[in-house]
């Protein structure tokens, strides 16, 4: 039972809580509005302004929403469009925090898994995929997401699994030959073993011949063999985006190193690729075996250090993790970045 002088109380929260969402939605809405590769700037300064103003989970939650809304549609949205707006993104998740570009993605990811899963007959499928394609040359994802999909489009290889495929493979096919030659050395070589075993059930063969081909380009690296291949667009928005982007959040470090099976698995072991997000019940943590072999990386530090720390008693891996960041540290803002990594 609650008395009703309280429940009146939430009523009015509620109420007020539901008239400030609203209008956040329609100060965010208005800015993706007038979202442009000239104004991007201005947009993104005021985006990090609302999100000092507002809590992050309603400014995320209410971006999200707002980004699929325009972007995944039942028609193939245009691709400079898709950009912007994932630049936009790309750029919250160096300046405000990753947790901007994690929150988007894995709703991304969970939108895609679902609909490849279904019968949908609209475009969805693909502007989805452009969105993690596009979230991967703006440096929020790791390659390692992409190579887990394009494996799964493989392993199931249909003839909407092939045209995905080769919808993904020309949106950053060279980037990730650049990234991981290996890894897609090994997918081209599973891709034509599959081939040959379903070439004969599917009905459009010269578009699995037309996605061998495209795959033989890739590898070796010919960039004239595969139509309507243009880096252009994109290398001009990287440009901008590291004008945009603070010069201590900028590079690689930042990029998620997340694999599909823990996005989609996300609400049942936590997401431990966001700060303080991990959940204790998942059993990756429990697991004190794992636990045990797990080690704490700071990368390359002097002998001299490692002594220092043992005179001071850090007995710890964390201690002595903190401890050598603290001292090799160039400034407060480098250690941290360091200590939130």
């Amino acid at each position: 039972y609650v008395l009703p002088q309280i429940r009146k109380a939430q009523e009015t929260l509620d109420d007020k809580k539901r008239e400030e969402l609203g209008r956040l939605k329609k100060m965010v809405n208005g800015l993706i509005n007038r979202l442009s590769e000239p104004n991007l700037s201005s947009i993104s300064g005021q985006m990090e302004e609302l999100y000092m103003a507002n809590s992050r989970k309603d400014m995320n939650d209410t971006l999200t929403d707002i980004l699929m809304n325009a972007c995944v549609t039942a028609v193939a949205m245009p691709a400079r469009l898709l950009m912007e707006h994932v630049l936009l993104v790309s750029i919250l998740h160096h300046n405000v925090g990753i947790e901007v570009g994690a929150h988007f993605l894995e709703a991304v990811v969970k939108k895609f898994d679902e609909l490849r899963r279904s019968d949908a007959e609209g475009k969805e499928c693909e502007n989805l995929l452009a969105l993690i394609a596009h979230l991967y040359n703006f440096h929020v994802v790791h390659c390692l997401l992409i190579f887990d999909i394009l494996k799964k489009l493989v392993s199931t290889f249909t003839e909407k699994e092939i045209e995905l495929i080769l919808f993904l493979l020309k949106n950053v096919g060279f980037s990730l030959r650049k990234d991981d030659a290996l890894a897609l050395k090994e997918l081209i070589t599973e891709a034509q073993r599959k081939a040959s075993t379903a070439e004969k059930k599917l009905q459009d063969q010269t578009r699995v011949r037309f996605m061998l081909e495209t795959m033989l380009a890739l590898r070796n690296n010919d960039m004239r063999k595969i139509p309507g291949y243009d880096p252009e667009p994109v290398e001009r928005l990287r440009k901008l985006q590291r004008a945009l982007v603070h010069s201590s959040s900028s590079g690689k470090d930042t990029q998620l190193r997340v694999s599909l099976e823990s996005l989609l698995s996300a609400d049942k072991v936590g997401r431990w690729w966001i700060v303080g997000s991990s959940w204790s019940g998942a059993p990756m943590i429990s697991d004190t075996k794992s636990q045990a072999q797990q080690k704490l990386h700071v990368g390359k530090v002097s002998s001299k250090i490692m002594e220092l720390a043992r005179k001071m008693r850090m007995n710890t891996d964390i201690r002595r993790s903190v401890f050598c960041i603290l001292m090799t540290s160039e400034d407060f803002m480098d250690a941290f970045e360091k200590l939130l990594k």
